[in-house]
């Protein structure tokens, strides 16, 4: 999809050296996808404490 964007030059260039990411695109799907998965963890954070992931996977699959 294009889409024109009004951006700071000096903090797309300093996320391209960071990222070592050589196109403008290419920093700002990381910068997406960077993005969306610090989401995904947090929404993940809210369920601390609250799943016990004490699984014995031998009782499970009947390996007794």
């Amino acid at each position: 999809m294009r889409t024109t964007l009004d951006l700071p030059e000096d903090l797309l260039e300093e996320a391209m050296k960071v990222t070592h990411t050589n196109t403008k695109t290419g920093v700002i799907i990381k910068a997406l996808e960077e993005l969306v998965r610090k989401s995904k963890i947090s929404n993940l954070k809210k369920y601390k404490g609250k799943i016990d992931l004490e699984i014995d996977l031998d009782e499970i699959r009947d390996r007794h």
